[in-house]
Order: structure tokens, then C-alpha cells, then sequence
């Protein structure tokens, strides 16, 4: 495939958003794997946040979409499972993105995996930066957010879970 036909692609992908977080796109997310394309037909590797993501059906539909755009009518999308995704592969521009929606960017992994050690661990508020915050619940708007509450400016958020 010719640079120019991949990068035309990854542009399109671009426009390409999550419709459970519409900040950011397939790209900020870091779920594409890799773009193949050969006599017109073109295969994206995709990788979901979590194994049966409800989002990834839709992702699909709008991959197809957007690529059709661009004249491409024969896409085949492959789901990659293994390894599987983590935050590491987010880009800090779309952690930036989500920030600014109001969402808690993940935080680097800990190095030390104890669940006991690390269990509250503290959260920024994307309100107001406070890292005086609590978690209320595991899960927030989706499985791949818990929810949190600013102790200062006592807003809710949610917290982009870290995997």
C-alpha cells in the first residue's frame, strides 16, 4: 500500500468518533491496529476497550461510512483481541480532550499491581484540578468509566478507568 493511501485512510479515521465519548476518535483512542489496503479493498484492525463494548458495532457502521466517503466500498474490519487495548495506547492529545468534556483522563498505570495498595487511588478533577476527590462508584456513563465527586468544587465526574 502506498503511504499516501494509508495516511488518506488514517485521515478519514480521524473523523471517525466514539458515540459513548464523542470527544474523541478512533484515533485519540488508540483502538486502530493497523490500515491495510490492496485493489481498492481495505482491512482495519481494530481493537475494543473491552471485550463486547456495545460501542464497537457502531464504530464499525461508521468506519464503513466514513471510508465509503472517500470511495472505498469494500472494507473488512478484524477485531484483535490480543494484547489487549490499554490507556498506555491513548494518545496525550485525546487524554487532553477528555479532560476538557469534563472527564478524567486515565493515569499512567501503577508499577506496583496490589489492588489493596492502590485502591483509592486519587483522581484529578477535570473541573477544577482538585486531587481531593472520591469514587462513588465503580462504573459511571459506561463500564469504561467509574464515577467520582470532586470533595472542593463538589461536582460529579467520570474517571476514564486505567487497563
Amino acid at each position: 500500500m502506498q503511504a499516501s493511501t494509508k495516511e488518506k485512510i488514517l485521515s478519514i479515521l480521524e473523523t471517525v468518533t466514539d458515540p459513548e465519548v464523542p470527544v474523541l476518535t478512533v484515533i485519540d483512542m488508540g483502538i486502530i491496529r493497523d490500515v491495510k489496503e490492496q485493489d481498492g479493498n481495505v482491512e482495519i484492525m481494530i481493537t475494543p476497550t473491552y471485550s463486547g463494548c456495545p460501542a464497537m458495532d457502531v464504530i464499525n457502521v461508521n468506519i464503513r461510512i466514513a471510508l465509503a466517503t472517500i470511495g472505498f466500498k469494500n472494507v473488512k474490519i478484524t477485531q484483535v483481541l490480543s494484547p489487549a487495548w490499554t490507556t498506555d495506547w491513548m494518545g496525550e492529545a485525546g487524554k487532553q480532550k477528555l479532560k476538557n468534556y469534563g472527564i478524567a483522563p486515565p493515569t499512567p498505570k501503577q508499577q506496583v499491581c496490589n489492588d489493596k495498595l492502590f485502591a483509592e487511588e486519587a483522581i484529578q478533577c477535570p473541573h477544577c484540578n482538585s486531587w481531593h476527590t472520591h469514587r462513588v462508584s465503580e462504573f459511571g456513563s459506561t463500564a469504561c468509566k467509574a464515577l467520582y465527586v470532586c470533595d472542593d468544587c463538589k461536582e460529579a465526574f467520570d474517571y476514564f478507568k486505567c487497563h
